[in-house]
């Protein structure tokens, strides 16, 4: 088993330790019963989203600085396990909306706006898809990653901003009896340590793709050009 097959299953094992202590150690909420358990994923999975966004968002500065594949890469792989933990929050929210709205959807600021997220990165990952690997794709997808994060702060403020009909933020105001934080709190925790997991397989992933379309660091690229260049 090599360090990332270990990795792995470490995170799942504390994922499945959260999963425990959701429906064993937390308190069922009186007013909206078991479904509330959603909660705890629901939330640590947007958060995990916006983490994983951060990752594209510094990639892409940095590849336009530099051009570096590693930025790149890592830009590549945080797209895709965000656009997976956005899927979960979407999916979990839809979950939870049903029993308590009476309906999977509505077209609330929050939701809103954290489809045009999805879509948005959607959006980054196939632009990476159909254009041909090199320079001009890795530019435009940065571009698409940098701005694409602006929809970040617009997805967590949208409660505050307009008013929804999705419940305002109740972690800030001190709103969960104790055992409701300390539950919420180890599962964020357990879904960073997952989602950096799946960041640093994903980004193995990508390097191998890279190895296999020769794709190298550009200034390695120039210096062998030049070597190659006869002397004048």
């Amino acid at each position: 088993m090599n360090k990332y097959e270990k990795a792995a299953t470490g995170a799942v094992a504390l994922m499945l330790v959260a999963g425990a202590a959701i429906f064993f150690f937390a308190p069922t909420d009186y007013l909206q019963g078991p479904v509330q358990r959603i909660f705890y994923l629901h939330v640590s999975s947007a958060i995990a989203a916006y983490g994983c966004f951060a990752v594209v968002l510094v990639g892409g500065i940095i590849y336009l600085r530099t051009e570096s594949p590693v930025a790149d890469r890592f830009a590549r792989a945080g797209a895709l396990v965000g656009l997976v933990f956005t899927t979960v929050t979407l999916v979990m929210g839809m979950l939870w909306a049903k029993p308590i709205w009476g309906t999977f959807w509505t077209w609330d600021a929050r939701l809103t706006s954290t489809l045009v997220l999805w879509m948005i990165y959607a959006g980054y990952l196939l632009v990476r898809r159909l254009s041909d690997p090199g320079r001009q794709s890795a530019r435009l997808a940065a571009v698409v990653g940098i701005f694409g994060f602006i929809d970040v702060p617009v997805v967590h403020f949208s409660v505050t901003w307009w008013r929804t009909q999705h419940p305002g933020p109740i972690i800030v105001n001190d709103a969960l009896p104790p055992q409701m934080l300390a539950t919420f709190l180890f599962t964020l925790a357990c879904t960073l340590v997952l989602a950096a997991v799946l960041i640093g397989i994903r980004y193995r992933i990508e390097t191998a793709l890279d190895a296999r379309l020769n794709v190298s660091e550009p200034a390695k690229v120039i210096a062998a050009k030049r070597e190659a260049e006869p002397a004048r």
